[in-house]
């Protein structure tokens, strides 16, 4: 991973629509009947990005993220329009990581070749699962053959890919989540993303566990799927680098990396966040989720923002805590005491060290240990206390 601990300044695009609703998401994506008019959100992204470059001017724009809902439904002119708006808003690298998410069906990877000469040089390929009856069961529209195709294409095209997984899904055993993740490696080449799968409010799966008609792995078959995950991916050269990602050397995602390091992002389009730092302080903002209602917004007062909130010192510690302890890499106390005002507890410290959960380099940067990792939210609200 890289030695330099500057997040650098991201930009997050939220593309709302997908073509059906997976039964295990609670993201931000709608399904819609009729064809999306890309012409009218296109202009409502422009305006949008103009208002946030407005907020932070001056910014070099290190990375930049089509996320969803699923963006690989836009047409790549749409993509090339929105990274024009980007480039006019702010200065891009030349270098700028620029990725899209996608799913791997025949029609979305034909248009690989498109967002390529749109500007996108990395995309993200939601796979899910290496068999056609968990694809199935986790309600995707692909099958294992496409998405193969999908991983071939995206070699072929891009400079960059990764694909996710989900994992501890219904009836998976280690033996069986071994082998489906090794086949998974390698044909990766790079980068991984491997998601736990969780019940979340509000989802389909949620009704279906309620119910009884779903059953999920009991703690300690849950862990042991998670101990395998390390432990094929460390073999491997792609360690985790967060919780649920996982890289070769210097392949880690660089737009991922500014959240985690606690750097400064703008996010725009339906339920969008952010965080920016202005002369008032750094802002929480978070946009209207529906997509109508966040086009008619934009249209009328030149944003979508219906939250931008001034973030206390405290805030902002605990903030930087909940994502760097996610990073093998760990954080600098000292940036914590510059956000928050005050010191970590050296006892707690020193507690979590003598129990094995986290650990000090000898620069003095605190990472939670593997044997920590799965308890990651306790040792983070004990250091915050």
């Amino acid at each position: 991973m890289s030695s330099s601990f500057d997040p650098g300044f991201g930009v997050y695009v939220h593309w709302p629509f997908c073509l059906s609703k997976c039964p295990y998401c609670d993201f931000n994506s709608h399904v819609r009947q009729n064809r999306v008019d890309e012409a009218r959100f296109i202009k409502a992204f422009r305006a949008e990005i103009a208002h946030r470059a407005g907020l932070a001017p001056g910014r070099k724009v290190t990375s930049i993220f089509f996320g969803g809902g699923t963006p690989s439904l836009m047409a790549p002119q749409t993509v090339g329009a929105i990274l024009d708006a980007i480039a006019q808003g702010w200065s891009v690298d030349p270098k700028a990581e620029i990725t899209l998410e996608a799913n791997p069906t025949s029609v979305e990877a034909e248009r690989f070749r498109g967002y390529r000469a749109a500007g996108v040089n990395r995309v993200s390929l939601g796979v899910q699962a290496m068999n056609d009856a968990d694809l199935k069961a986790l309600g995707r529209m692909h099958n294992v053959e496409e998405a193969m195709k999908a991983v071939g294409i995206a070699a072929d095209v891009f400079e960059r890919f990764s694909f996710d997984l989900i994992y501890a899904r219904p009836g998976q055993t280690p033996a069986a989540w071994k082998a489906e993740l090794q086949d998974a490696i390698a044909r990766a080449v790079e980068h991984l993303s491997l998601y736990q799968l969780t019940i979340e409010p509000d989802t389909m799966f949620e009704r279906l566990y309620k119910a009884g008609k779903l059953a999920m792995p009991d703690p300690d078959l849950s862990r042991a799927l998670w101990d395998v995950t390390q432990e094929v991916t460390q073999a491997a050269g792609m360690p985790a680098y967060e919780v649920s990602n996982h890289a070769r050397p210097g392949a880690e995602s660089r737009h991922n990396l500014v959240y985690w390091r606690y750097g400064e992002y703008a996010g725009v389009g339906p339920g969008a966040h952010g965080r920016l730092v202005t002369n008032e302080g750094r802002l929480a903002q978070s946009t209207e989720k529906h997509p109508e209602n966040w086009l008619a917004q934009v249209e009328t007062g030149g944003h979508g923002l219906i939250e931008s909130d001034l973030l206390s010192r405290s805030e902002q510690g605990d903030e930087f805590l909940l994502m760097g302890l996610r990073l093998a890499e760990g954080i600098d106390p000292a940036r914590y005491t510059d956000l928050s005002g005050h010191s970590l507890n050296p006892a707690r410290v020193n507690s979590l060290v003598e129990e094995g959960m986290i650990a000090r380099s000898d620069s003095g940067r605190i990472n939670v240990t593997p044997a920590g990792f799965p308890v990651l939210d306790a040792i983070v609200a004990d250091l915050a206390a």
